[in-house]
């Protein structure tokens, strides 16, 4: 009934879903430690109880030791009291041990659980999220989420038992007294029902400011950040408006701060009054002669350990309250749906051979809901649009054939070649890889067939070798150096001050655009795919690089299935089969002396960079260009 009564806020409850499948999807992560848990559990009660021993060995000191002038019993009683406080020390010791492994192996297993969906989700989900507001769910909300199980579940066992056995102990010794004290609990669910609703709601909105201030430094303190912020920004205005947030931060702790203290002030000084009540009638009481000067005593003690467990399992109520939402939290981005997941009877694409079949392919980006609103910064979330980004596109490219995409800005180049590496799924139609459609296959083993080379290429922030090494674990030095050479990076590296033990910096940024791409072709080779996919990999560089490059390309290419996003077209006129894109749809296919020939988009879009002069000067191979 009194556990009742502390939960009885209706709306809190209801505001913050506690609801029942909540609760039972928390308790099933505890199932993992079910045996810590008891043993926790346990400890506890064994502490709770063991607390009751003091106010009961004092009574006895004072009611019979002292009268009786028993030394020995004076002493026996002494050290049983300094028995009873080292074994409570040894408890204690016990119980932070359980509460330690429970506690990091439940964090353990939400971060690892929530780092390994977040990954598997489409790219889309990433391109709309704030990087900074997820790392807050994967470290502050787990964070939050374990105290759940440990300070939580401690703190209601722990006083739920001695304030149990207190009243107990209480009302055997002197039952008037005890009615006197619980007369007095009122008082203290009363501030209970509207802390928990207020508490909460500082809770979330202080959890919501923090993660728009780490989204704000991880945005900025990244190399293309700082570049931008060196090159646009103004510090000044950086700094307000960070400071605007951390203000945000700092205000909402305060109040948090104050709100809680002044409740447990409120709820002190009603403790004072029930003390200060029992000593009173109880004092008259040992006046009369009807009760002893050690009951007394013993009762007052207890009295403490009435208020005091309960101050503790109202604020554990907040505490509750605030543990559910940072669970609200990582389950919000748990929960979120997989529009491309594996079918449960996928299969895995052994090497392919090369043969890619596009069969009236056709794709609308989808309704929002693989992403979390949340963490888009406050923005409107995006809706599908009215119309297919790709329409009925059907063609074949066969193995260790190059196939172009050629077209305007925002033809669906770049959409067609991540449905290829099955980044997203058709609406309609289908895509297959060697007879098999890519549905019905694992997106891991249909990416591991397929090498990417992109515009800019992705670095990580450690060393040469490491980066290589991501396409190949098990690559060797040899492997390497082979790789790199038929990338026309190897002298670049071996010029770097650790060679390969280099570490390239954030994004790589510590190499140049062209070193960066030949790297990038290198990591290809080492992946040995037989499908490699080009998106633009050499739009933004300069003559020397591109030639370079286009070096590399022409050995890493050779014999393997490419499908090559163009920039310049001059790079692409010996391609095996060119396809024009325009507004979503395959509106012509050829070679290049055919589609000069039929004098449409492909040939209007080829004289007018010739005519920009962008490509008068081409110095790079064609790209079909073997060794």
């Amino acid at each position: 009934m009194l556990w009742r009564m502390i939960n009885s806020d209706p709306d809190a409850v209801r505001g913050q879903k506690l609801s029942g499948g909540l609760m039972r999807r928390v308790g099933g992560y505890a199932r993992h430690y079910r045996a810590m848990l008891v043993g926790f559990l346990a400890t506890i009660v064994a502490e709770a109880l063991l607390g009751l021993a003091p106010p009961l060995l004092f009574r006895t000191i004072l009611d019979d030791a002292l009268p009786q002038h028993d030394l020995t019993l004076l002493g026996r009683l002494s050290a049983a009291v300094v028995g009873a406080a080292v074994l409570k020390a040894a408890l204690g010791v016990m119980e932070r041990s359980l509460s330690a492994r429970v506690g990091e192996g439940l964090i353990f297993d939400l971060r690892t659980q929530l780092f390994d969906h977040v990954q598997r989700l489409p790219i889309g989900f990433f391109t709309r999220t704030q990087t900074g507001a997820l790392v807050t769910r994967l470290n502050n909300d787990v964070i939050g989420a374990q105290r759940a199980f440990t300070g939580t579940l401690g703190t209601v066992v722990s006083n739920g038992i001695t304030l149990v056995a207190t009243l107990i102990a209480m009302a055997a010794l002197d039952w008037r007294l005890t009615t006197l004290a619980v007369l007095l609990l009122p008082l203290f669910l009363v501030p209970a029902k509207r802390v928990g609703r207020r508490l909460a709601s500082i809770s979330r909105a202080g959890m919501d400011l923090n993660a728009a201030m780490n989204n704000q430094m991880t945005e900025r303190f990244g190399v293309a950040g700082a570049l931008l912020v060196k090159t646009y920004g103004s510090y000044e205005s950086e700094h307000r408006e960070f400071a605007n947030r951390a203000a945000g931060v700092r205000d909402i702790g305060v109040r948090s701060a104050m709100f809680t203290q002044t409740f447990m002030t409120i709820l002190g000084l009603v403790g004072a009054v029930g003390t200060a009540a029992v000593y009173y009638f109880g004092g008259r009481s040992v006046v009369s002669g009807s009760l002893s000067a050690g009951t007394l005593v013993a009762l007052a003690a207890f009295v403490v350990q009435i208020y005091n467990p309960l101050t503790m399992l109202t604020n554990a109520r907040v505490d509750v309250m605030t543990a559910f939402v940072s669970f609200e939290r990582v389950f919000e981005v748990l929960d979120t749906p997989n529009g491309v997941a594996d079918n449960p009877n996928a299969a895995d694409l052994p090497r392919p051979r090369g043969l890619v079949e596009l069969d009236s392919v056709s794709f609308r980006y989808p309704v929002t809901g693989d992403t979390v609103a949340s963490l888009e910064g406050g923005y409107a979330p995006e809706r599908a649009g009215d119309r297919d980004v790709l329409s009925e596109i059907t063609a074949t490219l066969r193995p260790g054939e190059l196939v172009a995409l050629v077209g305007p800005s925002g033809a669906g180049k770049s959409t067609l070649v991540s449905l290829v590496m099955r980044l997203y799924d058709p609406t309609a139609g289908s895509i297959r890889i060697d007879g098999q459609d890519i549905r019905t296959l694992t997106g891991e083993s249909v990416r591991r067939g397929i090498g990417l080379v992109a515009q800019d290429p992705h670095l990580f922030h450690t060393t040469v070798g490491d980066n290589l090494r991501y396409a190949n674990p098990t690559a060797t030095d040899a492997q390497l150096r082979d790789a790199c050479r038929a990338a026309q990076c190897l002298e670049v590296i071996e010029r770097l001050p650790d060679g390969f033990d280099t570490v390239v910096g954030e994004r790589g940024y510590r190499l140049s655009g062209g070193e960066k791409q030949r790297l990038a072709i290198a990591r290809m080779l080492l992946k040995d795919p037989a499908i490699v996919i080009l998106d633009e990999a050499t739009s933004h560089l300069d003559s020397e690089n591109e030639y370079l490059v286009q070096q590399a390309l022409a050995t890493a290419l050779h014999g393997r299935t490419s499908l090559v996003i163009a920039h310049r077209l001059s790079t692409i006129t010996a391609a095996d089969q060119i396809l024009v894109l325009d507004e979503g749809r395959l509106v012509e296919r050829g070679t290049h002396s055919d589609l000069l020939g039929a004098g449409g988009l492909y040939s209007e879009l080829y004289r007018t960079l010739l005519g920009s002069g962008d490509d008068t000067a081409d110095p790079a191979p064609a790209l079909s260009e073997g060794p």
